[in-house]
C-alpha cells in the first residue's frame, strides 16, 4: 500500500498540470451534468415493511389520482377576542378564503369549515383544509403565492390567519450560512496550525472542489436515482469535513518530510505513501459505516449514505493526488516562514527531476539513506509529547476519569424517546408554529396528529355499516376524542376516517394509544368481515422509531464487525481494534445523552435556538452511530498509524505512545476542531434536523477526538505495554500485509519504490 501510494504521489507531483487538468475537467463535467440534468421528482418518504407505509401504499391504489402523503394545507382563522368566526364579515372573510384557495393552481379541494363543522367550541377557531395534485416540492410558484394571497386577504380583513401542513415546505438543504461558518472557523484553525495561508488554504481549496464535485455528480444523478434534497445534506457535511481534514493529514506529513532533509517531490511521495495510507483507511471506515445504513432497510437513509460514501471516495482521491499536484505548484509555500527562510538561495527540487539522476532523493548524494535516520530534531516539546509524557506516568486515573465522565454524560440516554419532531419544533416565528398552538389551544392538543384508519373492505356485502362498526368501536377506544365521517372510494371498497387522540403526536401515550388499538384489532373488526390499517403522520413517525430500534444492534454488529477487522489489518493486532471500538461506544453513548440533555431534557436548547423540546427525530440514533464510528476511527488511524509507525522501528510502547503524539496530537486536535466547526456551523440552521444532526456530530467528535482518542487511548496502551500489539502467530501468517505504517518506505534503497529483497521484517521479530 505504502509503496503503491508512494508512486502515486510522484507521479501527481511530477505530472502535476495533469492532475489539474483532469480534476477541473471532473469538475466541469459535473456541473454540466447538473445543470443539465431533470428536476429530481419527489417521491416522498418512504419505510417498506411497516403498517403506516403499507395503509399508505393501499390508499394510493384504492383512491387513484390521490397522494396519500401528497402536499396540503390547513388553514387556521382566529377570529378577534370577543368574536365569533362564523358571525358577519368573518365568516365572509373565511368563506371568499376558502373560494380562492378552491379555484388555486394545482388544487384539488378546500374545506368549507362552516360545512365541515371545522369550529372550535368557543366559536372563535376554525380551519380549512386545502388538499393539491403534487407533492409539496412539485408545487408551483403560483400555487403558493394563490395560498399566501388568501391568507393576506383574510388577514386584512382583521382575521388571525396561520398556516400548517406542508404546502409551504419547498424542501432543500441549508441555506449556506452553516457551510460559510464552519470553513471560516477552518481557516483560522488551519492558519494557527500551520502558521502559512498557503498551507491553511490549500486544505480548504481541495476540499471545497471535493465537495463541488460531489454535490454536482449527485444532482446530475438526482432524478435517474430518484435522490431527493435531503440526499445532499449528509454528503456535503461529511464532504466538507473530511476533505478538509485528510488534505490536512497529507499537507502536515508533508512539511515534516521537508523537515527531514528530503527534497519537494520526496517529500510529498513519502507523504502520500504514509499519510496516504492512513487516509485510505480512515476513508474505508467512513464508508463502512455510511454504506452500512442500507442494513436499516429505510431507502432515503440507503441513499444518503451512499451519496454520503461518494463524497468522501472523493475527498479520499483528491487527497492523494490533487493535493501532491498542487504542492509540486508551490513546494515552499506550505512551510514556516522559518523553514522558508532557511531554504532561501537553495534548490526547490522542482526543476523536473525526479530524484533519480544520481541523487538519493533526498537531498544527499548516494549512501541509501533512509527516511528514520532523518527524524529532525526539535527544540523545544510540543504540548502533544508533554500531555502524553502526562498521561503515560498516570495512566489509571487519565482512564478512570474518562470513563466515568463520559459515563455520566451518556446517562440521559436511559430516557431516549424517538419521533420526528413536526411543527411544534419549529421557531414561534413561523407560520407553521403558530397554526400548531392555535389548533391544540382551541381542539385539543391530539388534532394536531390524528391517526387515520384506512379499512379494506372488499369482499364484504354491507360494506357501509361494517365501516360503521368499526369507526364506533376505534371512537369508544379509551384515548380517542372524536372520530370523523368516513370517506369511501369509487368501489365503495375501502374507507378512510380519522380518529383524533386527546394527547399530542410526541407523547408517550399517544404511542401506547396506537400500539393498543393495533393489538386490539381482532376484537374491533370482529364479525364485520374487515380488516383495517393504523397510518397518517402520527402513527407513520411511531413505526419508523420502533423500526429504527429494531436496527441498532443489526447494524451496530455489521459496521462495527467490518472496521474492527479493518483496524486488525491496519495495525495488526487484536486489542488495539478491540479498544477503538470500546472508546467508540463510549463517545457515541455519551454524545447521544447530550443531544437527550438538551433537546429533549430542555438544558441549554434555548442557546441553540431549540424552542421546543420532545422526542429525539428517530434517524439521530442511526445517524451518530454510523458517521461517528467512521469519524473515530479516522483519528484512531491517524494517531495510532503513527504510534505503531514507531513501534516497529524498535521504539518501547511508552516511547511509541509519546512519538506518535508528537507528531499527530496537534493536526489531530486541528482536525477534530475542524469537524467540530463544521458541522456546529449547521446549529444556526432553522431546519430542527438539520440543527440536532450539526449539535450530535459536533458533541461526538469534540468528545471522541479530545477525551477518547486523546486520553483513553493513550492510557490503555500505556497500561498494555507489548500487549498491545500481540497478535496471535497463526493469525499474523493469515492477514495480508498491507503496511499502513509506511515501513517498506523506510527499507527500500534509495530513489527506488520496491522493498529490497531478503529484508527482514522488524514485525516478524518477536518481542519480550
Amino acid at each position: 500500500m505504502a509503496i503503491f501510494l508512494h508512486r502515486v504521489g510522484r507521479i501527481a507531483f511530477r505530472h502535476r498540470w495533469y492532475v489539474v487538468l483532469v480534476w477541473a475537467a471532473v469538475l466541469a463535467l459535473a456541473g454540466f451534468g447538473a445543470l443539465s440534468a431533470p428536476k429530481a421528482s419527489d417521491e416522498g418518504f418512504s419505510m417498506p415493511g411497516i403498517e403506516s407505509q403499507k395503509a399508505f401504499d393501499l390508499m394510493e391504489q384504492r383512491f387513484p389520482g390521490t397522494a396519500a402523503d401528497g402536499a396540503s394545507a390547513r388553514v387556521v382563522f382566529v377570529a378577534p377576542d370577543g368574536e365569533r368566526i362564523d358571525a358577519g364579515g368573518n365568516r365572509r372573510a373565511v368563506e371568499a378564503a376558502v373560494a380562492s384557495l378552491a379555484e388555486g393552481p394545482q388544487a384539488v379541494s378546500a374545506s368549507d369549515p362552516f360545512r365541515a363543522k371545522a369550529l372550535s367550541e368557543d366559536g372563535r377557531t376554525a380551519y380549512a383544509t386545502v388538499t393539491y395534485e403534487a407533492g409539496p416540492k412539485d408545487l408551483t410558484a403560483a400555487a403558493r403565492d394563490r395560498l399566501k394571497g388568501a391568507v393576506e386577504d383574510a388577514r386584512g380583513a382583521g382575521l388571525t390567519v396561520e398556516v400548517g401542513g406542508k404546502a409551504l415546505d419547498e424542501g432543500g438543504g441549508p441555506g449556506g450560512t452553516a457551510e460559510v461558518t464552519g470553513v471560516a472557523v477552518a481557516a483560522l484553525v488551519l492558519l494557527v496550525t500551520f502558521g502559512s495561508l498557503a498551507a491553511a488554504g490549500l486544505p480548504l481549496l481541495t476540499a471545497l472542489i471535493g465537495v463541488g464535485v460531489s454535490l454536482a455528480s449527485i444532482l446530475t444523478l438526482a432524478h435517474a436515482l430518484h435522490l431527493s434534497a435531503t440526499t445532499s445534506i449528509l454528503a456535503m457535511m461529511l464532504g466538507l469535513a473530511v476533505g478538509i481534514d485528510y488534505a490536512l493529514f497529507v499537507v502536515s506529513r508533508y512539511r515534516e518530510e521537508r523537515s527531514r532533509g528530503h527534497e519537494p517531490r520526496e517529500a510529498a511521495a513519502v507523504a502520500a505513501g504514509t499519510a496516504g495510507s492512513a487516509v485510505v483507511f480512515a476513508g474505508l471506515t467512513v464508508v463502512i459505516a455510511l454504506a452500512g445504513l442500507s442494513v436499516v432497510g429505510i431507502p432515503m437513509l440507503t441513499k444518503m449514505g451512499l451519496a454520503a460514501s461518494g463524497a468522501v471516495t472523493v475527498a479520499v482521491l483528491i487527497a492523494l493526488t490533487l493535493v501532491p499536484a498542487l504542492l509540486g505548484f508551490w513546494p515552499n509555500a506550505v512551510l514556516t516562514r522559518r523553514a522558508r527562510a532557511g531554504r532561501a538561495g537553495g534548490t526547490d527540487g522542482t526543476d523536473g527531476t525526479d530524484g533519480t539522476d544520481g541523487t538519493d532523493g533526498t537531498g544527499g548524494t548516494g549512501g541509501g539513506r533512509s527516511v528514520r535516520d532523518d527524524a529532525p530534531k526539535d527544540a523545544t516539546e510540543g504540548w502533544g509529547t508533554r500531555w502524553a509524557r502526562f498521561v503515560l506516568r498516570r495512566p489509571l486515573p487519565v482512564l478512570l476519569l474518562g470513563v466515568v465522565g463520559l459515563g455520566a454524560l451518556a446517562l440521559p440516554m436511559t430516557d431516549l424517546r424517538l419521533g420526528n419532531p413536526g411543527d411544534e419544533a419549529k421557531p414561534v416565528s413561523t407560520t407553521e408554529r403558530r397554526a400548531y398552538d392555535a389548533l391544540a389551544e382551541a381542539f385539543g392538543p391530539g388534532f394536531n396528529g390524528p391517526l387515520s384508519i384506512v379499512v379494506d373492505a372488499r369482499g364484504t356485502k354491507d360494506a357501509k355499516d361494517a365501516v360503521r362498526t368499526v369507526a364506533r368501536r376505534i371512537g369508544d377506544t379509551g384515548g380517542i376524542v372524536s372520530v370523523s365521517p368516513a370517506r369511501f372510494n369509487e368501489a365503495g371498497d375501502t374507507a378512510v376516517f380519522q380518529a383524533v387522540p386527546s394527547t399530542a403526536p410526541t407523547d408517550e401515550r399517544t404511542k401506547d394509544l396506537v400500539t393498543s388499538i393495533r393489538e386490539e384489532r381482532p376484537e374491533i373488526v370482529s364479525g364485520t368481515g374487515v380488516t383495517f390499517a393504523v397510518t397518517g403522520t402520527t402513527a407513520l413517525d411511531i413505526d419508523i422509531a420502533g423500526k429504527v430500534q429494531s436496527a441498532l444492534v443489526p447494524y451496530l454488529t455489521v459496521v462495527v464487525g467490518l472496521a474492527v477487522v479493518l483496524l486488525l489489518l491496519v495495525f495488526r493486532s487484536l486489542l488495539v481494534p478491540l479498544k477503538a471500538a470500546a472508546g467508540y461506544l463510549l463517545s457515541v453513548l455519551a454524545s447521544l445523552g447530550v443531544v437527550v440533555l438538551v433537546f429533549q431534557q430542555g438544558h441549554g436548547a434555548g442557546l441553540l435556538g431549540a424552542e421546543h423540546t420532545g422526542p429525539i427525530m428517530s434517524l439521530m440514533p442511526i445517524f451518530l452511530v454510523g458517521i461517528v464510528f467512521g469519524l473515530a476511527m479516522d483519528y484512531e488511524v491517524f494517531l495510532v498509524s503513527r504510534m505503531r509507525e514507531a513501534y516497529v522501528r524498535g521504539r518501547t510502547p511508552g516511547e511509541s505512545v509519546t512519538e506518535g503524539f508528537r507528531h499527530s496530537a496537534r493536526v489531530v486536535a486541528a482536525a477534530a476542531l475542524i469537524m467540530v466547526a463544521v458541522f456546529a456551523g449547521f446549529v444556526s440552521e432553522d431546519d430542527s434536523m438539520i440543527k440536532m444532526i450539526g449539535f450530535g456530530l459536533a458533541s461526538a467528535v469534540l468528545l471522541d477526538a479530545f477525551v477518547v482518542r486523546m486520553a483513553l487511548v493513550p492510557a490503555v496502551l500505556a497500561l498494555l505495554g507489548h500487549r498491545a500489539w500481540w497478535l496471535p502467530a497463526r493469525l499474523d501468517r493469515l492477514l495480508p500485509r498491507v503496511d499502513v505504517e509506511g515501513e517498506a518506505l523506510h527499507r527500500r534503497p534509495a530513489g527506488t519504490d520496491t522493498p529490497p529483497s531478503g529484508t527482514v521484517d522488524p514485525r516478524e521479530v518477536s518481542r519480550t
